[in-house]
């Protein structure tokens, strides 16, 4: 089968698109990254996409359909411009509320959109039936960590949020270790800057130790067991904290850098994880990789830039293949819900004449 996984992040980088064809060999399943590009976001999308949490029901759901057209007129173009049909879209959508102990979850990006615009199944709202479940809806990736890179012992992505993926006794376990690029994105804008790159204005400043003891003592990293983060935590827990800091960016940044470094090797150590694959926006931060190689033996692996980047869009598309193979694609040991699941839902969007 050949998937377009599609992916949106925390990060507000942009859509990412990845062109995955997938065979089901004698030994294992085979992947194959075709084609991949990012449609980094306009100042516009850039802004409806970061404060669509404040909006009317009406206006949210206006902004659902919208976004959904969106997605699809970036589908045209990729598969125009690299001469492609595909069997399906996997289309994870932006994430803008995530209250898994309220029940819910909500991606913008409609699916019936994508499919009726595009004409091609579509799967999306890959995170609701587990959140029924009782579980965290999150991370899902860790079912293609298990199947699809099963030749490493962690797998680690560097995104607006860090999660981590571990085969430990035999089972895979994962959960979201701290917002990373959200915060780090959100401070270098202060600079009118996108991102800090290689996190060149971290590495200037100065960690504010008395900062970095208040963050690293947030009542999320004591918790164990299946755990996820979203925009509501962030804006509970550390947009209060800039807000009233005295702080200059630069030092800010410093210090945001240096707690994601511990929280992640705190990680590394914890579960005596030995070698583990970096993935995700974070990966290319130069000073943030040094900062948790530096308070760790852990082996941090780069892949390849395409793996880097298009990761996660590569097994929201896995995902899908699932899907419509009818075979589990969430893990109840990594969210925390009462079963496995088959979830996403899937619009055919076969355009029939009358």
């Amino acid at each position: 089968m050949k998937i377009l996984g599609l992916m949106s992040g925390t990060s507000l980088d942009g859509l990412d698109i990845a062109l995955c064809r997938f065979n089901q060999g004698q030994a294992a399943l085979q992947y194959e990254i075709l084609h991949a590009e990012t449609f980094a976001y306009d100042t516009h999308w850039k802004s409806r996409l970061s404060t669509a949490q404040t909006l009317s029901a009406e206006n949210y759901f206006a902004l659902h359909a919208q976004y959904g057209a969106y997605i699809a007129e970036q589908i045209k173009v990729f598969l125009s411009k690299h001469n492609q049909s595909v069997d399906a879209i996997a289309s994870h959508g932006h994430t803008i509320f995530h209250q898994p102990k309220q029940g819910f979850t909500s991606q913008l990006g409609c699916g019936a959109t994508i499919a009726a615009q595009t004409g091609i199944q579509t799967v999306c709202d890959f995170r609701s039936l587990d959140v029924a479940l009782n579980g965290q809806g999150a991370p899902l990736v860790p079912i293609g960590d298990e199947l699809l890179f099963s030749d490493v012992e962690a797998c680690l992505n560097i995104g607006g949020i860090a999660n981590i993926s571990i085969k430990q006794n035999g089972k895979r376990i994962a959960f979201d270790i701290c917002e990373a690029n959200m915060v780090l994105n959100f401070l270098a804008e202060k600079l009118h800057l996108s991102y800090d790159e290689n996190g060149h204005i971290a590495a200037q400043g100065k960690i504010d130790n008395a900062l970095l003891q208040q963050l690293n003592a947030l009542s999320f990293y004591q918790e164990q067991g299946a755990k996820s983060l979203g925009r509501e935590w962030f804006e509970l827990n550390i947009v209060p904290i800039i807000a009233t800091s005295n702080l200059s960016v630069q030092d800010l940044l410093a210090t945001f850098s240096e707690h994601v470094a511990q929280i992640i090797s705190n990680t590394f150590n914890h579960f005596r994880i030995t070698k583990c694959l970096v993935t995700g926006g974070g990966a290319f931060n130069g000073h943030l990789i040094q900062g948790i190689r530096s308070k760790t033996n852990c082996e941090i692996i780069l892949p390849t830039k395409q793996i880097i980047n298009f990761k996660e869009a590569l097994i929201f598309a896995f995902l899908a293949y699932l899907r419509l193979n009818q075979q589990v694609n969430t893990l109840a040991t990594v969210t925390g819900a009462a079963a496995n699941s088959i979830g996403g839902a899937v619009y055919l969007g076969a355009i029939v004449k009358k």
